[in-house]
């Protein structure tokens, strides 16, 4: 029997483990990503954990998500990076360079190589045939010190596309059309792998959109083959030699086939306040909008951007709409420039933004008071944008630019007769990257903002919680530990942070646990945690004294975050339990909660109702062993990895 591509790649790098699905596998990373809202904490962690410089192949470090200096923080916050990064052997990327995965893509994906990130998106490399994954800040830093990650061995899903994207429609309509049909936990602990003959329209800039929100799906990751594509966009990027052609095997297995026929795509739009929650754009139609807003890490291509400026060319928005443009990189701004395509965009009345992530975290341009905004980002989680009440719908660079025009949603069918071309080469210039010294003997610089991260307590046999708060279904970590314009800058801060904690969701819960002495312990429903990679989201609940999180089920990152800082995922067995427990309830675990551990299989009992249920553990030997350890930094203390 064969392998598929992504089999291929992890038994490659395979360390501990059998590739066998639902499994625990420990494979080793060769590359490694971190970004300003989660690196500041993991260069922090890898100081805890090691003062030797890297052991990867290459690390970098990006300053993408806030550059907006308004206060001393931020620019503290970068300054730290990029001399912890320097004594460490990374390499850092200035502030405007641009976004951490379109640059990643552009001039450091290799195909067949491993790359982890401290950052959801990470996935987006899956483009030319690198398994890229996105992590937790703290298995970031432990990767960049030489240790091996383990993960479940997911599924291999194929997602085989048919015939070609009409002139109207984007690669963007085809990750919605997954998401319609799979839903934002669609992906959990499963890999999805492209082939067929419709790749052969897909150039790699469209291959990453589709590849950067499987995140959306819950994926551990997303993975196209290294082909022709591949090659051309290696080549345009000045990397030919970094090319290797690498595919699944023909007669390899995969858990299911998912066929979608690239032809019968129409646009579509992620409707408010879900990626999933998607409709056809001409159901839509006629709908007022306010602002409009293009790029981002998804949908910054020049490909994107250059089709958007020739639909808009020679038209002004129309006046009741508001148009922004977040360019991916310096080099796709620089070839807007080039091209002509620039002078379109603004011509027609686009205000241009730095190359970063911008409007898409809350990080200024949030839209007006019950404002429609549409966007050709990756996430419209309610209050995201940094307005509580705006409505947020995710659609590609064609709907966009087209409704800019008419200033309401408005199908590009009949507006666009061909393709733009892939580009023939690219403008290279990567003097914003600076190179480490790896001088382990200079000292990193911490403002006065930087505080230490909250450390996990050792294992207890015994534990009584108290359940703070009761929580719905798809919690994500911007509900957890909001990351808008006002917070995003104490990052560094785990103190300042927890009095934000949860607020979205339970706008009392941080002072209520502030007043509270002991362990404390959440109630949530499906999917908890989905959503980023923000280790923030386990940090600052650990630091109010969260011990445990009681889920239906939880978000594959967020709840290996919650492990490595030694908090408890249990999930409910039973619909009746969680309808049964309430906020305030004491809930205690019995005095052989070792045995139970590692058993997978945990007794409660609620001493406020006199009742008594069973949850599940799902958790590999290591993660139990972590768990048992108080976390990984414990566990690494103890001379254990």
């Amino acid at each position: 029997m064969g392998y598929t591509l992504a089999e291929k790649i992890i038994k490659q790098h395979l360390v501990k483990g059998e590739m066998t699905p639902g499994g625990s596998v420990a494979i080793r990373f060769d590359n490694t990503l971190t970004q300003d809202s989660t690196g500041t904490m993991a260069y922090l962690q890898y100081e805890a954990i090691t003062d030797e410089p890297v052991k990867t192949k290459f690390s970098v470090a990006y300053v993408d998500h806030n550059m907006l200096q308004t206060g001393p923080e931020n620019m503290d916050d970068h300054i730290f990076i990029k001399t912890a990064a320097d004594r460490i052997g990374v390499t850092y990327s200035r502030p405007g360079n641009g976004i951490c995965h379109r640059l990643n893509l552009e001039r450091f994906s290799r195909p067949g190589q491993t790359l982890i990130g401290s950052d959801s998106h990470t996935p987006t490399c899956g483009a030319v045939g690198m398994l890229a994954i996105g992590a937790g800040g703290l298995d970031v830093a432990a990767a960049m010190a030489g240790m091996e990650y383990y993960m479940t061995m997911p599924e291999i899903y194929e997602i085989r596309l048919l015939g070609r994207l009409r002139p109207e429609v984007n690669a963007k309509d085809v990750i919605l059309e997954i998401l319609r049909r799979l839903t934002v936990k669609g992906g959990v602990n499963r890999i999805m792998e492209y082939t067929g003959e419709g790749l052969r329209d897909l150039s790699v800039s469209q291959r990453a959109v589709i590849a950067n929100m499987g995140a959306e799906l819950g994926a551990t990751t997303s993975i196209f083959p290294s082909d022709e594509a591949t090659l051309r966009f290696l080549t345009a990027q000045g990397r030919p030699e970094d090319y290797i052609p690498l595919a699944a095997d023909e007669n390899c297995t995969y858990a299911k086939t998912i066929e979608i026929n690239l032809s019968e795509i129409v646009p579509l739009a992620a409707c408010p306040h879900s990626p999933d929650n998607v409709k056809p754009i001409k159901e839509l139609a006629g709908i007022r909008v306010d602002q409009i807003c293009l790029g981002s890490c998804t949908s910054s291509s020049p490909e994107d951007l250059i089709t958007a400026a020739e639909i808009l060319k020679g038209h002004t928005i129309a006046e009741n709409v508001e148009l922004t443009v977040s360019p991916g990189s310096r080099q796709a701004l620089a070839m807007l420039a080039d091209c002509g395509a620039l002078k379109i965009l603004l011509d027609a009345g686009a205000r241009i933004l730095e190359c970063g992530c911008g409007p898409c975290i809350g990080m200024g341009q949030s839209p007006n008071t019950k404002g429609v905004t549409l966007r050709t980002f990756n996430r419209n989680f309610k209050e995201r944008s940094g307005t509580a009440d705006a409505s947020v719908y995710l659609v590609s660079p064609e709907v966009a630019a087209v409704s800019a025009i008419y200033g309401v949603i408005t199908s590009p069918e009949g507006h666009i007769t061909k393709k733009t071309p892939e580009p023939e080469s690219y403008g290279i210039n990567d003097n914003m990257f600076i190179a480490p010294s790896r001088d382990t003997s200079k000292q990193s610089v911490k403002g006065p903002n930087i505080q230490p991260f909250p450390k996990a307590e050792g294992f207890k046999e015994a534990y009584s919680f108290t359940a703070l708060t009761k929580l719905q279904d798809n919690i994500t970590t911007d509900d957890i530990m909001p990351s808008n314009a006002k917070l995003l800058p104490y990052r560094s801060n785990i103190p300042y942070l927890s009095d934000y904690c949860l607020s979205p969701a339970d706008s009392c819960f941080a002072a209520k646990a502030k007043e509270h002495s002991g362990d404390i312990a959440i109630i949530a429903g499906e999917n908890y945690g989905q959503g980023s990679s923000r280790e923030h989201a386990a940090l600052v609940p650990l630091y109010l004294g969260v011990k445990a999180v009681l889920a239906k089920s939880f978000a594959r990152i967020h709840k290996s975050n919650l492990i490595n800082n030694g908090i408890f995922p249990l999930e409910f067995i039973s619909q009746a339990d969680y309808d049964a427990l309430e906020a305030g309830d004491i809930i205690k675990t019995s005095k052989d909660l070792a045995r139970q551990i590692n058993e997978g299989v945990i007794t409660l009992t609620d001493i406020t109702r006199n009742y008594t249920f069973k949850m599940k553990l799902t958790a590999n030997e290591r993660e139990k062993q972590l768990l048992l350890s108080g976390g990984l930094i414990n566990m690494i203390k103890e001379g254990r990895k």
